[in-house]
């Protein structure tokens, strides 16, 4: 591959996506993407300030409701009827360092998600 940027933007083009991030990321240059094939339903993005130690910027965003039809077959987790407070109970229980210690970001990824579903 020649050009991996080029390919990336044929890639992003091809797939009707579009950059809606316009503030830099990570310091003066605009490293992180934030991509969207609807950029209607993806409002108010700015950046909200450091993120731990990093140089990165955490991300604000909103995201219009939109319906989606009932014959869908994409599985949607509802966030409004989460409980974060026995989230945050599972986050502080569970020995996250043992767990996932010595393990490759994949499978890193699965056992969180299995424990959390």
């Amino acid at each position: 591959m020649s050009n991996p940027r080029g390919f990336f933007l044929e890639c992003s083009d091809n797939n009707l996506l579009t950059q809606i991030t316009e503030e830099p990321m990570k310091e003066d240059a605009l490293w992180d993407l934030m991509l969207t094939s609807k950029e209607e339903v993806v409002w108010n993005v700015k950046a909200r300030g450091g993120l731990g130690c990093s140089d990165l910027q955490m991300v604000d965003f909103r995201i219009l409701k939109v319906r989606i039809k009932a014959n869908s077959r994409i599985a949607v987790l509802k966030f409004r009827r989460a409980d974060f407070g026995l989230f945050m109970v599972f986050l502080e229980r569970n020995p996250w360092d043992t767990v996932l210690e010595r393990r490759e970001i994949q499978e890193t990824w699965m056992i969180f998600k299995n424990y959390l579903l």
